[in-house]
């Protein structure tokens, strides 16, 4: 089969979740021996170099030039089109929301919903942010719709009224990072025991709640240093939370880096906490279990759907309910092995190469 893969997200995503997942999923429709192209002319995604010579139809640009932006996605959307057209695929895959769609006209296309957090958390966008709308236009073009979990299938009839029919639940995989030197990675950092942290931390991500509770504990505050992996440097207004909670200077770290590092933090982390209200999905738990690390979570959204027994859960709305949770995980050694050993467990339930083939079974009812 002939499957192509259109620029969208190539080219909003240097390194990323939605980005990730498309290059797994491209990986594994080739190792089923199916015939992918990703179509992005112009983009910025690291992921795509690491993918076998021959599939991607574009090039590399470390950023864009200012103020270009909007040339440049209508470059990408033309040439996109055009070469996909003549490439003739059975099926196209969209990697994000378009009001115009990319596949050739009589060619079935699919569109993956991750979330519904525009629809549910509007204040937390601009006003011009005009996403919500062109996925509803995306969704109702599409020949099909994957969602990456039953809570988003969920969400999505709910807010959109879009029949179960046209909808597939798909979960995502996760990925294991190997470090050499793991306990000098993190060492360099000059990090006390840690509760560790993944990703951005605005809005309904809870990354103020999840400090508030630690500092409702005397132990907690005493005991632990926190990291935050990934998301923007800490602002001034970071600073000025951090410090109003009564955390020590440099007890709150902010670090990015690669995957190595990132293996590295969940490694060595004493357990790793998940406050956000709502995901669509949520890979950084998975990942946390890959690397034995302890899974304190929100019981919100997807998270049980995903999680299932392996973690401890919190109402990520009241601050004393994570306290407690992170207190029962970090302070006991049998339960920390416990938790490690239903994380390997629950592991077995996801995988990249199972998300591909039932990817593929999708686009052959199609076809």
């Amino acid at each position: 089969m002939r499957i192509a893969l259109d620029y969208q997200i190539f080219m909003l995503q240097s390194y990323g979740g939605i980005s990730r997942y498309f290059t797994r999923l491209a990986q594994g429709l080739l190792d089923r021996k199916q015939q992918v192209e990703i179509f992005a002319p112009l983009h910025l995604n690291s992921y795509l170099s690491a993918m076998p010579p021959g599939i991607i139809s574009g090039r590399y640009i470390n950023q864009y030039p200012p103020k270009t932006t909007r040339l440049i996605h209508a470059y990408n959307q033309f040439r996109s089109r055009s070469k996909i057209s003549s490439w003739k695929p059975d099926v196209v895959h969209e990697t994000y929301y378009a009001k115009v769609g990319s596949a050739p006209r009589n060619c079935p296309a699919v569109v993956t919903v991750y979330d519904m957090i525009h629809e549910l958390f509007p204040n937390e966008f601009a006003i011009a942010d005009k996403t919500a709308t062109i996925k509803r236009i995306a969704i109702e073009r599409a020949d099909h719709v994957i969602c990456i979990s039953e809570n988003t299938k969920s969400d999505l009839m709910r807010l959109y009224g879009t029949p179960a029919s046209k909808l597939s639940v798909v979960h995502l995989g996760f990925d294991q990072f190997v470090s050499e030197n793991c306990a000098e990675s993190v060492a360099t950092f000059g990090i006390r025991p840690f509760i560790l942290y993944v990703g951005l931390r605005g809005g309904y991500k809870n990354f103020a709640g999840f400090l508030k509770a630690v500092t409702l504990s005397k132990r907690l505050l005493s005991d632990f240093d926190i990291v935050a992996f990934g998301g923007p440097k800490f602002s001034v207004a970071d600073f000025a939370l951090i410090s109003s909670l009564g955390f020590a200077e440099n007890q709150v770290q902010q670090i990015s880096g690669g995957d190595d590092l990132l293996g590295s933090l969940y490694s060595s982390a004493r357990a790793f906490v998940y406050p956000s209200l709502y995901e669509g999905f949520g890979i950084p738990p998975l990942e946390a279990m890959a690397h034995h690390c302890p899974v304190i979570s929100s019981n919100s959204s997807s998270m049980p759907e995903v999680i299932a027994t392996a973690a401890e859960y919190f109402d990520p709305k009241v601050p004393e309910d994570m306290q407690r949770a992170i207190e029962a995980v970090v302070y006991s050694d049998s339960y920390i092995k416990s938790l490690r050993k239903a994380g390997s467990e629950r592991l077995t339930t996801f995988s990249w190469g199972k998300c591909a083939q039932e990817t593929f079974n999708i686009y052959r009812s199609l076809v």
